[in-house]
């Protein structure tokens, strides 16, 4: 508290020479800035990086100690088991401490009296988090850089359906694994946006961002606008459910036993009664499943039914088979040998013999 009071103290000292010349300076610089274009003003120069920040930035250190500490999964324990000297390394040049413990299964940093800047700690709790989420150490790394950062999508809760959740996912993972690294691609593609049309809009954006004149418009009339159709109708449900009509007086009270035994004037019956009565109807349920099954065992007695007898039809006159003709052609079979010419093909045969006897 003192080390603040101080510097409050100081800030409210008289004005000097040199105070009055920086203030001055300002003025003028702010009277030549209005003459300039504000789209000039606006953007930042190529190649200008911040400055980073040094021990002289804050050279007392941190007055609290703060520390972080997640979980990581059973398969990632021989991997940071491996790697966790270089991790321990790299937070030790920034005076931040990290502690591996297996029993637990947990990864914790924390800062100490030498630490001095104050935004370290965060970053150290994004490199433990990418190490429990399988991100390389040689990539988790650069999340300690000044101009590196990094955002954790949680995607477990935003789908219900297990198929629908792994076909959305399955669009954001690229060639060797490597997943998109933009937020609301991912919150669009588990939105059933397929992520092509967001990649097509950040392609277009850096396509006119090296535009000079275009580069302070509005890119509104450039960018594929997106209009998301549901195609398929929803299916209606096999039985509906129909709403009663709302009524203000509660449902009638079921009816209890005793009810239904005094409607019914059993209640007034003696014990002896109401016993003879529950025997009756035991054996009239009995004698109904009987005939039940014996109407079953009868079913295979009963016959089939016969199909009608066809009564073969008269021969027409036009049908009627020659008997003569069939006679005469088993003869000519009888008679005929196997393998024997017929009479016509011995004529044929016996003409040239017949010719050339006349010729001699």
């Amino acid at each position: 508290m003192p080390e603040i009071l101080a510097m409050a103290a100081s800030s409210r000292a008289p004005i000097g020479k040199e105070s009055l010349i920086a203030e001055n300076g300002l003025r003028n610089q702010k009277k030549g800035n209005r003459g300039m274009d504000e789209s000039e003003l606006l953007t930042v120069p190529d190649g200008w990086k911040e400055p980073p920040f040094t021990k002289d930035d804050n050279p007392r250190g941190l007055l609290e100690e703060s520390s972080f500490a997640t979980l990581f999964p059973k398969y990632r324990e021989a991997y940071l088991k491996e790697c966790w000297p270089l991790v321990q390394k790299a937070l030790h040049e920034h005076y931040v401490n990290a502690t591996l413990d297996l029993i637990e299964g947990s990864m914790t940093v924390s800062t100490t009296k030498k630490t001095f800047d104050p935004y370290i700690i965060i970053r150290a709790r994004d490199l433990i988090k990418l190490l429990a989420r399988s991100v390389p150490f040689e990539q988790a790394i650069r999340i300690l850089q000044d101009d590196t950062a990094c955002d954790i999508v949680k995607i477990g809760s935003l789908v219900r359906n297990k198929e629908r959740f792994v076909k959305r996912r399955q669009r954001l993972i690229g060639p060797k694994g490597s997943t998109l690294k933009v937020r609301k691609v991912v919150l669009d593609t588990m939105k059933n946006i397929h992520p092509i049309y967001n990649i097509k809009t950040l392609m277009i954006k850096r396509e006119l961002s090296k535009d000079a004149e275009l580069r302070s418009q509005n890119w509104e009339r450039f960018l594929p606008q997106f209009k998301h159709k549901n195609l398929n109708k929803r299916k209606e449900p096999k039985k509906k459910t129909v709403k009663k009509e709302y009524t203000p007086f509660p449902p009638p009270q079921p009816e209890s036993q005793i009810d239904k035994e005094l409607a019914s004037g059993e209640y007034f019956l003696k014990e002896s009664q109401k016993k003879q009565q529950r025997m009756e109807q035991i054996k009239a349920k009995q004698a109904e499943a009987i005939s039940k099954r014996q109407t079953e065992r009868n079913k295979a007695f009963i016959p089939p039914k016969e199909k009608p007898v066809m009564k073969p039809q008269k021969a027409s006159a036009e049908t009627k088979i020659d008997i003569a003709v069939l006679k005469e052609k088993v003869k000519k079979a009888k008679k005929k040998k196997l393998g024997a010419l017929t009479a016509e093909e011995i004529k044929l045969k016996m003409e040239p013999d017949e010719k050339k006897q006349k010729k001699k």
